[in-house]
């Protein structure tokens, strides 16, 4: 079974096509998926795609590109976070890749939106789901000045060099692949899929985006997910379904979760 770690199902490419993702999953053998949360105005949606589904979870968080949307506290994630079937803090990190205009000194918010992300995890004990861009240095400034280590989590899609992947399973992370690792240009993404230890990694689509080969350009969706597993596989030498079970393990044991052993059973919730 696979297991898709970081998906938009609320986004509007996505959210009116809930049973047709799904019999697609069941078809591709994709057992469970984590709706990611990008802003607190998305979060009802998002929960309600966990609440109604015994295989889908989510989280709570505001993604550091969202601008001039509802900015909580901490006091407030932790309310949020409290909520049946939410599992994770974020998608929360930093961006420095569209600055318009900006300098990195300008986007002390985004690292007081994090900071204040990082400390809701820590009070939840829950895991953070991290987004880094052009920024790896600062992300794991924080990580490390707010705590980060305590409760762990994912740096969810990663691109990042080596030096970056060392630093962050040195803070207990995973690292999440998504269809980039798929892509012809993404050698030196592969050598880091080569190095992550296997029990560190999982897999993702962040549906609607990044397709992977050979779907790339369509809309992504989380029965692609085995596509992941596959590079992945070819990268470390092993069997597809050697990759797939490693990752839907790590799945359980980082979220505290259970998959379904069967495409729409009822989830036991973990002890």
């Amino acid at each position: 079974m696979f297991v898709d770690s970081h998906c938009h199902l609320s986004f509007p490419e996505l959210r009116e096509r809930i049973p047709q993702l799904r019999a697609a999953m069941a078809e591709s053998a994709v057992h469970a998926a984590l709706c990611i949360c990008t802003t607190i105005e998305e979060f009802d949606r998002v929960h309600e795609l966990a609440l109604t589904h015994p295989d889908f979870w989510c989280s709570v968080g505001v993604h550091p590109d969202s601008e001039g949307v509802h900015e909580p506290d901490e006091a407030e994630l932790l309310a949020l976070a409290a909520r049946p079937r939410v599992v994770a803090i974020g998608e929360t990190g930093l961006d420095y890749y569209r600055l318009a205009g900006r300098s990195v000194a300008d986007m002390a918010w985004q690292r007081e939106r994090f900071a204040v992300h990082v400390r809701a995890a820590r009070g939840a004990r829950l895991p953070l789901v991290v987004h880094t861009r052009s920024a790896s240095a600062d992300t794991l400034a924080v990580l490390r000045e707010e705590g980060g280590a305590e409760v762990g989590g994912v740096f969810h899609c990663f691109t990042e060099t080596m030096e970056v992947a060392r630093a962050a399973l040195d803070l207990g992370f995973h690292i999440s692949f998504s269809g980039i690792v798929t892509f012809r240009n993404a050698g030196e993404l592969r050598d880091v899929a080569r190095f992550v230890p296997l029990q560190r990694c999982l897999i993702e689509t962040d549906s609607p985006y990044l397709a992977p080969v050979p779907h790339r350009g369509k809309v992504n969706q989380p029965a692609y997910v085995p596509f992941v597993a596959a590079q992945l596989a070819a990268e470390k030498g092993l069997d597809v379904a050697e990759v797939a079970q490693a990752t839907t393990r790590n799945f359980e044991r980082l979220f505290r979760v259970a998959v379904p052993a069967r495409c729409g059973e009822l989830a036991r919730e973990a002890a």
